[in-house]
């Protein structure tokens, strides 16, 4: 590992499992738990540097000056990207989706006083990016330059995320994930053990494309793991009123901060499914904070 992304590390805060007290969950005899991913850093917290540290490494032991990667208006990925980039020293540029802002989010807003330079794309053309899945393949790189794909989705992602796995020293049945690109949940399939069902929650609409990305990422074929499609509230980073109200209440009786895009679709789905009988009563769950609190800033 690069001595400066050691040196990164060193100040980050611990992971830790907290359990959820909650009188429904000991009606329907189920035992929850939080891995706390988003208590590692207060900005690049949670799968966003897991997928990024050993591509980080990747990219500075070849003598990289300049990162470029893509994402949206409230992009974790590029929000957590840019604060390395500042920290370590590199050049990163962002290829946004959408047309150019007048007004910047209050992520592209960060991203933009942290040095990163935007480029904005056409939706057209941001999908065409999706095809450039190697370092090198975007065409026109320069010497020094690296690519890194949306969200981070990339190989070396999947070493970073198993890291996540071998942290939690409980035995548990069940290992709930929101899925976006799919890379975290690969990461987790490959490093659980094969008695343990993990289930991930797509964030996004008419995401049934996303098992076939997820099959072609892990390292081999396993079969205790599937992607539940059916808590999208709409589309990506759609919300409504019963999604908020959820999240505020979780937050309210817990103090764990809920995002609507991502951990909350998933907590909200974990809830409904618990109260249909899904899971088996005495299992225990545990459910990924990805951290990336982007989606609660308007």
């Amino acid at each position: 590992m690069h001595p400066e992304l050691i040196k990164l590390e060193k100040t980050f805060k611990s992971s830790i499992l907290t359990k959820i007290d909650d009188p429904m969950l000991a009606q329907y005899q189920i035992e929850l738990w939080m891995k706390r991913d988003d208590l590692l850093h207060p900005v690049i917290s949670g799968n966003k540097w897991r997928k990024l540290k050993y591509s980080l490494d990747h990219a500075l032991s070849l003598g990289t000056d300049t990162i470029i990667s893509m994402g949206g208006a409230y992009s974790n990925h590029l929000h957590a990207l840019a604060y390395v980039g500042k920290v370590l020293g590199l050049k990163t540029i962002g290829l946004v989706r959408g047309e150019q802002l007048v007004t910047l989010t209050p992520t592209l807003s960060d991203i933009n006083d942290w040095g990163m330079e935007l480029r904005f794309v056409s939706r057209a053309d941001y999908r065409l990016l999706r095809q450039y899945k190697n370092h090198q393949a975007l065409p026109g790189l320069q010497p020094g330059q690296y690519w890194l794909t949306e969200g981070g989705a990339h190989a070396l992602a999947l070493k970073g995320v198993a890291e996540l796995v071998n942290e939690i020293e409980i035995p548990y049945d069940t290992l709930c994930v929101p899925c976006g690109t799919g890379t975290t949940l690969a990461g987790i399939i490959d490093a659980a053990q094969e008695q343990v069902s993990v289930l991930g929650f797509a964030a996004l609409k008419n995401a049934g494309f996303l098992t076939a990305e997820v099959e072609a990422m892990l390292s081999q074929s396993r079969n205790n793991w599937q992607i539940n499609l059916g808590y999208h509230f709409g589309g990506f980073a759609k919300i409504n009123a019963e999604l908020s109200a959820f999240t505020d209440d979780f937050e309210l009786k817990t103090g764990i901060p809920l995002e609507p895009v991502y951990t909350g679709k998933m907590m909200y789905a974990v809830y409904d499914l618990i109260k249909k009988h899904y899971f088996k009563p005495g299992e225990r769950i545990i459910a990924l904070h990805t951290g990336g609190l982007q989606g609660k800033r308007h």
